[in-house]
């Protein structure tokens, strides 16, 4: 069972506030971009695999704000040695949103290799996240999310999610001096 990335996306929204730390790649950055647009959203170019990484080094330098990585299963494949990373890093401020849906999206929805063998909770949980749950339901996951963003982290939520409403793929945003400009000066200012 699955459900929309959009509908997650928009679940998340109000428990995100002005202080956090939002790190979205690709597809889930394209779809929260729409659905919330803020100065404090972190726009990593050419970052497929990196979002985690990003969302470490974010998290150490900002120990009072909440990082929240928006991530790809194809993204996170890429970078798998990022999950003992941030296991072992000491940061309880990140927070692990996985968009699970078995195929590199952005770039043609080749399939994943071991797309319906690959157990991304069980990997977090076995590089020592504090905490790996996966969810394949808009209510359960709608439910659990003060939990989960009240919880000292590295947290993981895997969405085991569809595609969704289509939202523009504004490169020109992304790949933008002032995208990054707007994020630099918000994070300097808080």
């Amino acid at each position: 069972m699955t459900f929309p990335r959009d509908e997650a996306l928009k679940a998340l929204i109000p428990h995100v506030t002005k202080d956090d730390i939002v790190v979205a790649v690709y597809q889930s950055c394209f779809d929260w971009l729409a659905l919330n647009p803020r100065d404090l959203n972190y726009v990593a170019v050419g970052a497929m695999g990196q979002a985690s990484s990003h969302g470490l080094g974010l998290a150490i330098a900002n120990p009072d704000r909440r990082v929240i990585v928006l991530d790809g299963d194809g993204s996170l494949l890429m970078n798998l040695g990022a999950l003992v990373t941030i296991a072992n890093s000491g940061v309880t401020n990140l927070y692990h949103f996985l968009s699970a849906n078995r195929v590199y999206e952005v770039n043609g929805a080749h399939p994943l290799p071991g797309a319906e063998q690959v157990d991304f909770a069980a990997m977090a949980q076995a590089s020592g996240y504090a905490g790996s749950r996966s969810f394949n339901d808009l209510e359960n996951f709608t439910t659990a999310l003060p939990e989960v963003l009240n919880t000292p982290g590295p947290q993981m939520s895997v969405l085991e999610i569809a595609a969704g409403a289509p939202y523009p793929r504004d490169y020109n945003f992304i790949h933008s001096a002032g995208a990054r400009e707007t994020f630099r000066t918000a994070l300097n200012q808080g």
